[in-house]
């Protein structure tokens, strides 16, 4: 299947910017919005930024984010909900980041209000590959869906035929935020909870086989999958796709601490052409691979 290579980002920028919005949308899971033009004109899909506390030494290390959504003044319809915008807009201005409360960077972030600042860089990364498919599904599970948006926005964008579906799943229903924004860009949204308060109850792995059962995949037209979350979730998509022959990219979420490919703390085992594998640095190779290339049983 052929896959378009992603557009090269403008050259990544230090800087501080002003949040602009800030609240929690879902259990332990905030949504900030940064006043950032530089990263919004040039992020593509699936691409990431550090972000650390300006002016602060602790903690001293930046955090990756996926870069949730981007967009200009005029697409704000009220706090977060935006009209979508046309894949080639150049007036591009804000930043959205979604995040998990799971440590330090992440606990005093919360505390950080509209007017304040942070320090970033970005865009990092390769990104998404435009999958040439009429059917892409975007699988998440936790907060993998911070990586998916722009993808099935931008996808739609390039291929008005097409159509796009959602699978998401959860531990319970509280930790689902915002799932609205794929709705409102015209993709159709499945949720999976493990205790059955929303949605199926069960995986996201089920919600691909319900898809199946329901013949949504077309038998000489297959879609297209990008997957991101937990690496045990993302290894059960894995095996899944490549037992159908379906293309399947996944967006790691290798931790990391320069995000510039000096410190190589958040390599990944990739294995090569031959069958053999050595380590590639997320950061830069990635985080977007091929799910077929990953050593999974090396990764978890």
């Amino acid at each position: 299947m052929h896959m378009s290579s992603p557009s090269p980002s403008c050259t990544t920028v230090y800087q501080q910017a002003e949040i602009v919005a800030h609240e929690q949308i879902a259990e332990a899971t905030w949504r900030i919005r940064i006043d950032c033009p530089d990263l919004a004109r040039a992020a593509r899909p699936g691409q990431f930024a550090m972000v650390r506390l300006a002016n602060q030494n602790d903690p001293l290390l930046a955090r990756p984010l996926a870069v949730y959504d981007v967009f200009g003044h005029d697409q704000v319809l009220d706090r977060w909900q935006q009209i979508p915008a046309p894949a080639d807009c150049r007036d591009q201005k804000f930043v959205d980041f979604i995040y998990a409360v799971a440590g330090k960077f992440t606990t005093a972030l919360t505390s950080y209000r509209p007017g304040d600042c942070v320090s970033l860089w970005g865009p990092l990364g390769n990104g998404f590959q435009t999958p040439a498919v009429n059917h892409l599904v975007l699988v998440a599970g936790g907060i993998g869906q911070t990586a998916l948006l722009m993808l099935g926005r931008d996808f739609l964008a390039k291929v008005p035929s097409g159509h796009v579906t959602f699978c998401w799943g959860a531990r319970h229903a509280n930790l689902f935020g915002h799932a609205e924004d794929f709705t409102d860009h015209g993709m159709q949204v499945r949720l999976a909870t493990l205790d059955g308060s929303k949605g199926h109850r069960g995986t996201v792995v089920d919600l691909l086989d319900n898809l199946e059962k329901e013949k949504a995949f077309q038998i000489n037209e297959p879609p297209a999958i990008a997957c991101c979350g937990p690496e045990g979730m993302m290894a059960a998509v894995a095996k899944w796709t490549a037992s159908r022959s379906i293309k399947c990219q996944v967006s790691l979420e290798t931790p990391m601490a320069c995000g510039i490919g000096i410190c190589f703390s958040c390599v990944a085992p990739v294995i090569d052409k031959e069958g053999n594998w050595d380590y590639r640095r997320t950061c830069i190779e990635g985080p977007i691979f091929d799910s077929q290339t990953i050593d999974w049983d090396a990764m978890i």
